[in-house]
């Protein structure tokens, strides 16, 4: 759902606890009324504003970390001054958002939204490449075209500072249990996630996304996990034990996303990942390195990026992988292959059949060779099997088949 890995189990602060009026206060996004008191809260946590003084002040924070501290401090409250609510912190997420899209991006483009009903909750569930930005791009074109954002799915493995967690939560993010030890302690934690969603969907109206599977797909290769589907049904068989698997999908409005990234800012740690899995058989994460990639997402150049939303599930399936397929078949269909996608797989040289050049320029060559030059040798295959993945991929589907592997 959202990226994971093997790390500390993560610590995590909320206001209030789960009750019988309010069985999700452990994992919801935060409400209006708590909104006051978690900015506050942020203004003074300590982590954050050292996290935030070494990147912004980094030789004061050294010298005078008091100073720099108190300099950060004022800075969020100069910036929250005047949100009251979800809604007045989305608005200013919505401005750098705008801003970070015409620094970092050369185009960006939305397919499809205008097919969906505006007053209708869906549960977009779509390919994962960047840990935060895949939801923001979601989130950015619903505001654009008018409409409500969307609460978003996040991994409790990303959340392990509480200043963190307290972000994500007033971005209207839900947490999704990732540390919890034992099967029943995983399934209680799954069928109360399960009847969240089924609740933000069907009681609240109000859309949900969520990735495709747990992690982002570092490969290129984007694949539904059966399992996701799975827990997402488990709250209406929980309620009608014997109710076909498809009545739960249409339920939920399961709206298949593809978002397709000219290029990666993260390309270079995910092929740097891959190679240590396949060469050492692990890879350890730093303590910071996933603020680091939702950093370097953010900042990155990423070239056009293209969004495309597709068609509603309807109640015509008999198992969670038929459900899966049909979500698969909708993202890499919906996938925009650009030229660095080509460009990759003619360095790889291993699928000349499948190469179409006719819209690379010398321009798109002089970008792809210029950040492929800055790979070191030993990742190059990683880093370039991530852009041609999606080529074979989409070349696969059409061919009536899966793609394996890398």
């Amino acid at each position: 759902m959202t990226e994971s890995g093997n790390q500390e189990e993560p610590m995590t602060e909320n206001p209030t606890g789960a009750t019988p009026t309010d069985p999700w206060a452990d994992i919801r996004p935060y409400r209006d009324d708590e909104v006051a008191a978690v900015l506050a809260n942020l203004a003074g946590n300590r982590e954050l504003l050292d996290a935030l003084t070494r990147y912004r002040l980094p030789r004061l924070s050294r010298t005078l970390p008091w100073l720099a501290r108190a300099l950060a401090s004022y800075a969020i409250r100069r910036e929250t001054r005047g949100v009251a609510s979800v809604h007045d912190f989305q608005m200013r997420v919505a401005y750098y958002m705008n801003r970070m899209i015409r620094t970092s991006t050369d185009d960006f483009r939305v397919e499809g939204l205008e097919n969906l009903n505006a007053d209708t909750a869906y549960l977009f569930i779509g390919n994962h490449r960047d840990i935060s930005l895949d939801p923001a791009f979601v989130n950015f074109a619903l505001h654009q075209a008018g409409r409500d954002t969307v609460r978003i799915a996040i991994g409790d493995n990303l959340l392990k500072k509480p200043y963190v967690t307290d972000l994500m939560r007033l971005n209207k993010s839900f947490i999704v249990p990732r540390a919890l030890r034992g099967k029943r302690a995983m399934l209680a934690a799954y069928q109360n996630l399960s009847s969240y969603i089924r609740h933000s969907i069907v009681e609240d109206n109000h859309s949900i996304w969520m990735a495709q599977r747990e992690g982002r797909a570092k490969d290129g290769i984007d694949r539904t996990d059966p399992a996701i589907i799975k827990m997402l049904t488990m709250a209406h068989r929980m309620e009608q034990r014997n109710a076909p698997i498809g009545d739960a999908i249409a339920e939920l409005r399961m709206v298949p996303v593809s978002i397709s990234y000219e290029y990666d800012p993260c390309d270079l740690q995910k092929a740097r990942e891959l190679h240590a899995i396949h060469s050492q058989g692990h890879y350890e994460k730093s303590e910071f390195e996933d603020i680091q990639s939702i950093v370097a997402g953010i900042t990155g150049h990423k070239g056009r990026v293209e969004l495309r939303f597709g068609e509603p599930l309807g109640a015509g399936f008999d198992t969670p992988e038929a459900v899966a397929a049909e979500i698969d078949r909708q993202v890499i269909g919906g996938y925009r292959l650009f030229p660095s996608h080509y460009l990759a797989l003619e360095a790889l040289g291993d699928a000349p059949e499948l190469l179409d050049l006719s819209e690379v320029s010398d321009v798109d060559r002089a970008r792809f060779q210029a950040r492929l030059n800055e790979v070191p040798a030993e990742l190059r295959s990683w880093w370039l099997a991530q852009y041609a993945n999606p080529v074979r991929n989409k070349a696969a589907q059409l061919a009536g088949r899966n793609l394996g592997g890398a």
